[in-house]
């Protein structure tokens, strides 16, 4: 997949990623929510914030190169759920799933200002669903103040973009439909509804 609408999609669904990178002991992996801006650069940037202790962003100098990534919907698929296989009897089990790499460029950002706006949006962004919404005012000042001195901002100006989907959509549509009706009778709407129209 290369539309970056249907990418950036997948990222605000899913923001949960996994950022790669060269540590000084080999190669590492660091798991964080982040927000994407779509309008800032080509294809976008990524802010997230790390632990102080995180040896991240002493780690990584200006410029440093990390990829991040996003796993959308995924989930097993049983090849009972084909109803060609009760005929040939000739399919096996899968996974189907959905999956951004996200390829650019490391920048740090030991700033209050910074890491306060960026936990402000993370804050409203995910508690918008909440019947009342925990938001920073709710905590004495004191406390934010120094949970957020605990915290560094990073920003990975986005350099490549690209996403995998499998969705069955190398099945005839019979058994893509039958699987997607068994997901979502399990609890997978989100990969069910991308299985029946996979573009």
């Amino acid at each position: 997949m290369s539309d970056p609408a249907v990418l950036h999609r997948i990222i605000r669904e899913h923001p949960l990623g996994m950022l790669v990178r060269q540590g000084s002991g080999g190669l590492d992996a660091d798991h964080l929510p982040f927000e994407l801006d779509p309008a800032t650069g080509a294809l976008g940037t990524l802010t997230a914030h790390v632990a102080r202790a995180n040896s991240l962003w002493r780690e990584c100098a200006a410029g440093a190169p990390v990829m991040v990534v996003f796993r959308g919907a995924e989930a097993y698929l049983s090849p009972s759920w084909y109803p060609s296989k009760h005929e040939a009897h000739r399919q096996v089990p899968t996974w189907n799933y959905e999956v951004v790499h996200a390829q650019g460029t490391l920048a740090v950002h030991d700033d209050e200002r910074f890491v306060r706006g960026l936990v402000a949006r993370l804050t409203r962004q995910h508690e918008a669903a909440e019947p009342r919404p925990w938001k920073m005012g709710d905590s004495a000042p004191d406390f934010i103040d120094a949970m957020l001195r605990n915290i560094v901002g990073i920003e990975v100006t986005i350099t490549s973009l690209v996403g995998k989907s499998k969705l069955s959509q190398n099945r005839e549509a019979r058994d893509r439909l039958g699987a997607a009706e068994v997901l979502g009778e399990r609890g997978h709407a989100e990969l069910a509804q991308r299985m029946r129209d996979p573009g």
